[in-house]
C-alpha cells in the first residue's frame, strides 16, 4: 500500500471549465473525485517510476492493473497490423490508464509510453473493480470520463474527415498548444517532447509530410523547431489554417 501521495489539480483542469463540451474529456480522472475517495484509491496501490521512454502499457499485453500517473506525461500510441503506429492521447497528471481492459478483462488496446520521468500509482485489477463495486461516486465518475472521451474522439473523427492533413496538422499544434502550451518570451512552447513520427502519427499523414509541412511553417516564421522542442510563434496563423476547408 502506499502512502499519503502528493497530487495537485494540473492547470489544464483549473483553466478549463467542466462545463465546456469541447473541454470535458480533459479534466483528469483524479479531478472528478472527492478528496476522501481520490485518498481511498491511491491507497490501494503502490508507486511506480519511468524513466523517459519506458513502457508503461504495452499493447496485446492481458491486464493485471490500472496505471494513475502522479506525475509526468505518456504517450497512448496503437499499431496497426501493417506497423503503423497512431497517436491516440497524451495522459498526464491524474490521468487513469489501462482502465478499459481491467474493467473488460480483454488484452491491452494501446501501448502506453513515457515522455519523461513519470511516476504513477499501480492498482491491481480486482482491488480496482471492487473499489468501484463500493464506490458508486467513483464508477460515475469512470463512467463520465468514458463518455466525455468517447465524445471527443468522435468530434475529432468528423473534423479530420473533412480537412485535408494541412489543416489537420494546424489544427493539432493548436490543440496541443492550449493543453500542453509553455509560455516563452519566443511564443508558446510545446510542453511534452513530440516526435515528427507521433506528430505524423496524430494527423494521419507520413513523416515525410509533416516535415515538409513544418518546413513551410518555418520558413514563414510561425513555428521554431530545435531538438524535440517547438515553438509557436503565430498562433493566428495556424487558426487561418485550420479554419480553411471551413471557408473561414
Amino acid at each position: 500500500m502506499t502512502g499519503d501521495i502528493p497530487y495537485a489539480l494540473p492547470r489544464r483542469a483549473q483553466d478549463e471549465a467542466p462545463g465546456d463540451d469541447a473541454l470535458e474529456d480533459r479534466v483528469p480522472f483524479l479531478a472528478r473525485l472527492e478528496k476522501a475517495d481520490r485518498a481511498a484509491l491511491l491507497a490501494l496501490g503502490h508507486e511506480l517510476d519511468f524513466a523517459p521512454r519506458g513502457v508503461l502499457l504495452r499493447q496485446r499485453e492481458p491486464s493485471s492493473h490500472v496505471l494513475i500517473v502522479v506525475e509526468g506525461w505518456t504517450k497512448v500510441t496503437a499499431a496497426a497490423a501493417n506497423g503503423y503506429e497512431a497517436l491516440l492521447a497524451l495522459r498526464g497528471p491524474g490521468d487513469i490508464i489501462g482502465e478499459s481492459a481491467a474493467l473488460t478483462g480483454r488484452t491491452r488496446s494501446a501501448t502506453v509510453t513515457a515522455l519523461e520521468e513519470v511516476r504513477a500509482v499501480a492498482v491491481q485489477r480486482e482491488r480496482f473493480t471492487d473499489f468501484l463495486a463500493d464506490s458508486p461516486a467513483v464508477s460515475f465518475a469512470l463512467l463520465g470520463l468514458t463518455s466525455d472521451r468517447t465524445r471527443a474522439a468522435d468530434r475529432r473523427r468528423l473534423e479530420f474527415a473533412s480537412m485535408t492533413v494541412r489543416e489537420r496538422f494546424a489544427t493539432l499544434l493548436l490543440d496541443l498548444a492550449r493543453t500542453h502550451g509553455r509560455r516563452t518570451p519566443a511564443g508558446v512552447e510545446l510542453s511534452v517532447p513530440l516526435s515528427k513520427q507521433e506528430l505524423a502519427g496524430s494527423v494521419g499523414a507520413s513523416r515525410e509530410a509533416v516535415q515538409r509541412l513544418l518546413k513551410e511553417l518555418r520558413e514563414r516564421d510561425v513555428v521554431r523547431t530545435g531538438r524535440r522542442a517547438l515553438v509557436i510563434v503565430r498562433p493566428d496563423v495556424l487558426r487561418r489554417i485550420a479554419r480553411a476547408e471551413a471557408g473561414g
